[in-house]
This record gives C-alpha cells, sequence and structure tokens, in this order.
C-alpha cells in the first residue's frame, strides 16, 4: 500500500509539473487584451474595427485516480476586464460542470471534485463565461475549452480468451508458426508506455518461442514426434511499460497439440502365422487374421494387404478389416486333405496413403510368412455327376430300370455308401431305388399324358455315419407310346336342309371335321378319316379326308324329309399315324331342318307328326287323366283335414297341449314379499286388460269387459289367479282346450306342501295316494307313478 500512495503522489507531482509547464505556456501564447482592436482598411477606405478576446484561459489537464484529501486544482480563468473589484462572476457550464468540476466565481479557479478515469472518460468540454454579477449581463460571449484527463497505468493487459488450442503437425521445421495470441490495455496508447506491451513464454521451453511483439507462437525444437508426445502446454505473457520493471502484466495458457503425420511404417510383430482350415469349410469361410502395427492414425494409419507370393495363392485370399486394421485370410477354393495337406502364403502389408516428405523413411509396407494347414474331415459322399436326367416308357411294367445313380466317399476311409429317394419329391412313390447299388426303378405304370417329366431328389449317405450325405436331383422323362387314340377335337354337329330334290349336295360338305390326340406328335397326325366297313357305302353320307389332319362330311342324295327321318347318326372312324396305329369311331350327328328358298335354316325342332315313334294318343290321353284324378283326391283330403273339427278334451297322452310356464324361482312362501316379486308374474298388458293369446292367432280384438282389472301392485296370490281365471273364461279367442299355467312359486310360511315329482320321488312320504285312481282319465299318470307299491311291484 505504502508503495501505491508512493506512486501516486509521484504520478501527481509530475502531473502538476508539467500543467505548471503548459500554464505558463499557454499564458504566454494565449494571453490578449480586453476589447482591444487594430485598424484594418477595408474597401473604399472603410476601417474596419475587430475586437479580441477580453479575457486569458487555459486547456487543463488533470490526472486520474488522483486520491488526495483535497480537490485538484485544474486550472484558472480571468478576463483582462477583471480589476479585482470584484464585480465579474465566473460561470462555468457543460460536461460534469457543478458535479465533478466546481468554480470559484470571484477568483476564476476550476477544481475537480471527484476521482477521475481516464478509460472511463478521457476528456470533457466546458464552456466559461464572464457576466455582470449585479445584473448577470454577459460582458463576453461564452467561450469552449477542454479538460483532458490524464492517463496512468493502473491496467493490466488483457487477453481475448483466456485459454487457447493450436494444432501443428509432427516433426515441423523449427519456426514454424503455430499460434498467435493478442493482448490489449486500457491505458492510453498515446502517452507514455503504459499500453506498450511486450510477450513471453514463462511455459513450454524450449518447444516452442513467441515474439516479444507480434505474440506469434513458434516451434523451437526439430523433429518433435508425436509418438512420443502429443500434446503441449504453454504460458505466455503480456507485460505493459514495455516490458520494464513496474509493469502490469497478464498470462493467458496455450494448449499445443501434435497433428500426426505418416512417418512410420506398418510393421508386423511376428514373421510367421500359422493357421489351418478344414477340408470341409466353404468358400468364403475365414481362415484366419494377420495385424500388421503403425503407429499413426487416422488416414496415416490405414493399411492395406495383399496376397504377394505362395502355392496357395489360386485357393486362398485375403481382405482388409479397416475397423480393426486386419488382414482376413479366407478360403477362395474349396481344399482337399488327401490332395494337398499344407499352403503357404507371403501376405504384404502396406500404407494407403504415403507423404512425399516423408518417403525416406520408407519402404511403408512389411511382408509375413502365412503357413496354413488342411486339416481331415468326415466328407459327405460325393455323387459323380450334379445331376442325372434318365428316361422310361410310359406304361412300362413295376420294376422297370429307369437308371442309376453313383456316389463314393472322398475320405481316404472309402465308406460304404447307402442310396434312398427324397421322398418329399415323390409323394406319388412311382419309384424306388436300390439302397446298395444306386439303380432306380418304377413301382407303377406312368403316364406320359398325365405327367412328361418327374423330377426327384436321390440321398446318399455314409453306413457308418448317416448324418453325412449328399443330394442329387434326378429328372426322368417319360417317352410317349402310342396309347390314345385320336377322337373328335370337338362335339361336332351337322345339319341338312330337307328338300325334294333328289340331286345329292355334293359341291358343300356338311361339316368339317377335326381331330385330337393325347399322344406326342410322333405318334399322333397324320390323321385318317373314313366310314366303318360295314357302312362304306352309305346311301345318304360320305366322308372325305382332306389329307391335312381334317375331313368333310357330304350327302350322297337329295330329298331329306323330317316326316321319315329327322336324326342321322354317323360313325366316322378315325386312325393315328402311330405304330401300331390307334383308332376310334366317333359318332356324327346330323340334323334334318327346315331351311328357306336360299338354303338359310329355319328351324330343326320335330314336327307334331312325328309322334309317332313313341305312345299312341290313346296312352297319353289316360295317363293325363289319372294324373287329374289324383290331384282332385289329395285337394280334397286337404280339405277335410282342415275342416275336421278336434275335440274337446284329448284323451292321447302324447297330444296334450299345455303351455308351461317355469319360472326357476323359489322365495319364502306367500309371506316372502321381498325374495320374488309377484308383479313380475303379471303380463304388463294385463294391467290394461287386454292379454294377448300367444298359442293361437285371433280372429279378431277382444275388447275386455271392465271390472276385471286386478291392481298393478297387488301381492295376493288367490287374487292373482282367481283374475287369470276370469280371463281365460271370457276370451273368445281361447282355443277349446285349458290353457295351464305354472307358477313355481313356494316359500317358508307356505301350508301346503310341494307338488314336485323331484323331491317326492327321492323321500320316504307315507302318504297315501291311491285315491288317484277314482280321479278319472287325467291323472292315471300321476296313479300309476304315485299309487301303492304293490301296483308297481304288480306292474313290473
Amino acid at each position: 500500500m505504502k508503495e501505491n500512495y508512493c506512486l501516486q503522489a509521484a504520478l501527481v507531482c509530475l502531473g502538476m509539473l508539467c500543467h505548471s509547464q503548459a500554464f505558463a505556456t499557454d499564458r504566454r501564447s494565449h494571453l490578449r487584451p480586453s476589447f482591444h482592436g487594430h485598424h484594418e482598411k477595408g474597401k473604399e477606405g472603410q476601417v474596419l474595427q475587430r475586437s479580441k478576446r477580453g479575457w486569458v484561459w487555459n486547456q487543463f489537464f488533470v490526472i486520474e485516480e488522483y486520491t488526495g484529501p483535497d480537490p485538484v486544482l485544474v486550472g484558472r480563468l480571468h478576463s483582462d476586464i477583471d480589476s479585482g473589484d470584484g464585480n465579474i462572476k465566473y460561470i462555468l457550464s457543460g460536461e460534469g460542470a457543478g458535479t465533478i468540476f466546481v468554480i470559484d466565481d470571484k477568483s476564476g479557479n476550476i477544481h475537480a471534485t471527484k476521482t477521475l478515469d481516464r478509460e472511463e472518460r478521457a476528456q470533457y468540454t466546458l464552456m466559461a463565461q464572464a457576466v455582470d454579477r449585479d445584473t448577470n449581463r454577459p460582458l463576453e460571449p461564452p467561450s469552449e475549452f477542454i479538460v483532458k484527463v490524464q492517463d496512468i497505468n493502473d491496467n493490466p493487459p488483457e487477453f481475448l480468451h483466456e485459454t487457447y488450442h493450436a494444432n501443428v503437425p509432427e516433426r515441423s521445421n523449427v519456426g514454424t508458426s503455430v499460434i498467435q495470441v493478442t493482448a490489449s490495455d486500457a491505458d492510453d496508447p498515446t502517452y507514455g508506455n503504459s499500453a506498450k506491451l511486450v510477450y513471453s513464454i514463462l511455459e513450454g521451453q524450449p518447444y516452442f518461442s513467441v515474439e516479444a511483439q507480434t505474440g506469434i507462437i513458434r516451434t523451437a525444437l526439430p523433429n518433435m514426434d508425436r509418438e512420443a508426445k502429443e500434446e503441449y502446454h504453454v504460458v505466455i505473457q503480456a507485460k505493459d511499460m514495455g516490458g520494464h520493471m513496474g509493469g502490469l502484466s497478464g498470462t493467458t495458457k496455450v494448449t499445443i497439440t501434435l497433428t500426426d503425420v505418416n512417418d512410420n511404417p506398418p510393421k508386423f510383430p511376428q514373421s510367421v502365422y500359422q493357421m489351418s482350415v478344414s477340408e470341409a469349410a466353404v468358400p468364403g469361410e475365414e481362415v484366419g487374421r494377420v495385424k500388421a502395427k503403425d503407429p499413426d492414425i487416422g488416414e496415416n494409419g490405414l493399411v492395406t494387404y495383399n496376397i504377394v507370393d505362395g502355392d496357395g495363392m489360386e485357393l486362398f485370399e485375403i481382405t482388409t478389416d479397416y475397423e480393426t486394421q486386419e488382414g482376413v485370410v479366407k478360403l477362395k477354393k474349396p481344399v482337399d486333405f488327401e490332395t494337398k495337406r499344407a499352403y503357404s502364403l507371403k501376405v504384404e502389408a502396406a500404407n494407403v496413403h504415403i507423404d512425399p516428405k516423408f518417403i525416406s523413411n520408407g519402404p511403408f509396407k512389411d511382408t509375413v510368412t502365412v503357413k496354413i494347414a488342411v486339416e481331415d474331415a468326415d466328407e459327405p459322399p460325393m455323387f459323380l455327376a450334379p445331376s442325372y436326367i434318365h428316361e422310361v416308357q410310359e406304361n412300362a411294367a413295376p420294376g422297370t430300370v429307369v437308371g442309376r445313380v453313383h456316389a463314393k466317399d472322398p475320405d481316404a476311409a472309402n465308406s460304404p455308401i447307402r442310396y434312398s429317394i427324397d421322398r418329399h419329391t415323390d409323394l406319388d412313390r412311382f419309384f424306388t431305388i436300390n439302397p446298395e447299388d444306386g439303380f432306380i426303378k418304377t413301382t407303377k405304370p406312368l403316364d406320359r399324358e398325365e405327367t412328361a417329366w418327374l423330377n426327384i431328389s436321390v440321398f446318399a449317405s455314409e453306413i457308418h455315419n448317416r448324418h453325412q450325405e449328399a443330394k442329387v436331383p434326378v429328372a426322368i422323362r417319360v417317352l410317349d407310346v402310342n396309347d390314345n387314340a385320336p377322337k373328335f377335337a370337338a362335339p361336332y354337329e351337322g345339319f341338312i336342309c330337307e328338300s325334294d330334290q333328289t340331286k345329292p349336295h355334293s359341291n358343300q360338305p356338311i361339316v368339317t371335321i377335326s381331330a385330337d390326340d393325347k399322344d406326342d406328335t410322333a405318334n399322333g397326325p397324320r390323321f385318317i378319316f373314313s366310314l366303318p366297313p360295314e357302312i362304306i357305302h352309305n346311301p345318304n353320307f360320305t366322308v372325305r379326308d382332306n389329307r391335312d389332319n381334317t375331313a368333310g362330311v357330304y350327302a350322297r342324295r337329295g330329298g331329306f324329309s323330317r316326316q321319315k327321318q329327322d336324326l342321322y347318326l354317323l360313325p366316322i372312324v378315325i386312325s393315328d399315324g402311330g405304330i401300331p396305329p390307334m383308332s376310334s369311331t366317333n359318332t356324327l350327328t346330323i340334323k334334318v331342318c327346315g331351311c328357306d328358298v336360299n338354303g338359310v335354316l329355319l328351324s330343326c325342332n320335330a314336327e307334331a307328326y312325328i309322334l309317332n315313334a313313341g305312345l299312341s294318343t290313346g296312352a297319353l290321353i289316360a295317363i293325363l287323366a289319372c294324373i287329374v284324378i289324383l290331384l282332385v283326391i289329395v285337394v280334397l283330403f286337404v280339405t277335410l283335414r282342415r275342416q275336421k273339427k278336434e275335440p274337446l278334451i284329448v284323451f292321447e297322452e302324447e297330444d296334450v297341449r299345455e303351455n308351461i310356464i317355469t319360472y326357476d324361482d323359489e322365495g319364502g312362501g306367500e309371506e316372502d314379499t321381498e325374495a320374488f316379486d309377484i308383479a313380475t308374474l303379471q303380463n304388463p298388458d294385463g294391467i290394461n286388460g287386454f292379454i294377448p293369446r300367444k298359442d293361437i292367432k285371433p280372429e279378431y280384438q277382444y275388447m275386455p269387459r271392465p271390472g276385471l282389472r286386478p291392481a298393478p301392485n297387488s301381492v295376493d296370490v288367490d287374487d292373482f289367479i282367481n283374475t287369470r281365471i276370469q280371463e281365460a273364461d271370457n276370451d273368445p279367442t281361447a282355443p277349446p282346450y285349458d290353457s295351464i299355467q305354472i307358477y313355481g312359486y313356494e316359500g317358508r310360511g307356505s301350508v301346503a306342501g310341494s307338488l314336485s315329482s323331484l323331491e317326492s320321488a327321492t323321500t320316504d312320504s307315507d302318504l297315501d295316494y291311491d285315491y288317484l285312481q277314482n280321479w278319472g282319465p287325467r291323472f292315471k299318470k300321476l296313479a300309476d307313478l304315485y299309487g301303492s307299491k304293490d301296483t308297481f311291484d304288480d306292474d313290473s
């Protein structure tokens, strides 16, 4: 603290000294007489008079951060018209007037009442004026002057950033620019050395240096290796006062990272790699991996692998796994233990990107030997051919040999082979195979017209290891034999016009026919059409073969009549060209039709006069009369059935028409009004007096008589049942038999016993039910069920 006070005192003294010198200089240079002028000759001899300033003032300075006990005297204003009698009053206005700066209105002395900071405001502009003390009349115009705040070194340098990050390639030359750091000082750069900065390095030597004037950091050592040390921490200082003692300083931290360059070649950690592969491995399967180490990173550390030599170059390949930087050795072609048991490869690892600056560090590649041993494996059998094609004639007898497949065990053991057919490919079981020698035979005749090709698969497996098996496709072609006779290609039908002419219709065929044969073309066309030998001289029609697998049917005569014969059936023999040939007789239908004069077909329907070919007219009339009599009998029977009245009482047991309505709810007797609401037994329509019958359809609307309407909420069972009885008795739509409605309502307080046959049949009751025998036929069933045991014994 004492040192600071001493420094401030020295600065104040220095400022006052400078102020006194400036004040004296200003007094000598700015003193002017008050309202005195000199004459100048104007135009045409006119004398002009110019007044000069009548009072003296100065440009003032005040030192910032002054902390003395008394206000600082900034300066003094004095007018030359001031005679010292106190009649003149000095007035100060402008920036800070009255608050920061005050003036003695008599002497003109200006004082600063507050501590000033140049970094906040460097100068103040004020206005001074002299006025009459009594009248406040301006004696001179106002004049402007400036108070400048004089700087002291009270602000240390500050860097733009607290920390910096920079990168520089490894092995850079000495003096390579890394980064420039910049500091600023809030003090006045035009006054003294308060803002003159000098940069220096505090930490980071001897690797880096900094330029004192610019703050540029440069490398100071050659061949800095990233693989040895990647990151450096440097501390830079900025000091004002030109770096001299007593100046203020500030620091910043700079983190410098060495970036990688490709200055290291890849290297295999060992000279030989041992690998093995099974002879059962398939192409593309991984055999092993090799890896060359490269301390560089990124693209500078990328390595690619190649096989450059070896006896296994045709059987193996190598690819690069760029995620792990490994070389993956894969099987390119199958290997055979019995053929060769070991292979050797020479693998090269090389950098992908090479920096020409460091080519002298090369070569950027390395080689290694890879030895691969082939392991023996129990291989599945191998067929001598990848697929088989056999032929067999259709309709061949079961057991006919189709062909043979052959497989062998490639292992040294040469195990016996067993053959079988994949039944998923032979669902109909057309074939069988000898499990020992592989001969395929048929099990049933084949039909080429159904399937011309049959595809099956045959398995070959080792007898001692059924899991080792191979599969081969076998295509079997069914050869055609001439086993299908030709037939009409379509259901042909011919038409000929009836005519009285006797000239045959030989110019135009009645119909042109063709044939179809299911056999192959070798056993099909050419087709030969002819009439059977027994009707070769048919008087009505003839067949002419067109020798193009078609034939035309012609009429030999004219004068066909529907009265004589309206339909002709012409047999035609069709033969194919197979060996031996097959033939069939097909029937062509030719109808005699009515035509107009131009030969246009009108109708081919049979006329009424040709009915003589069937039953006689009398026979037909008798049949129709019988049918009419039967229909009349049926109608009368139905009418009598509808008019027949049914008896009022039905005695047959199976014809009892009772409408039984059962409610499976038991309550607590007549006294229980909560367990079951008796109102639910009432039909809502009955409240209005109308109860529709559901067992018959009423013929007219029944209007109930008033007075039979029960209370809607009545719970008296006796009244409820009586009401229903009255309604049933007075309902004209009711049938002649009773409609019994049973309400299964029983409870605790009922004095009557249960009539349920379910309970009475399982209880030992001493009641005598023999009186039921006297109640008539209606209670016969109950009498039989509940009569005396003797009765049952007699019946049994």
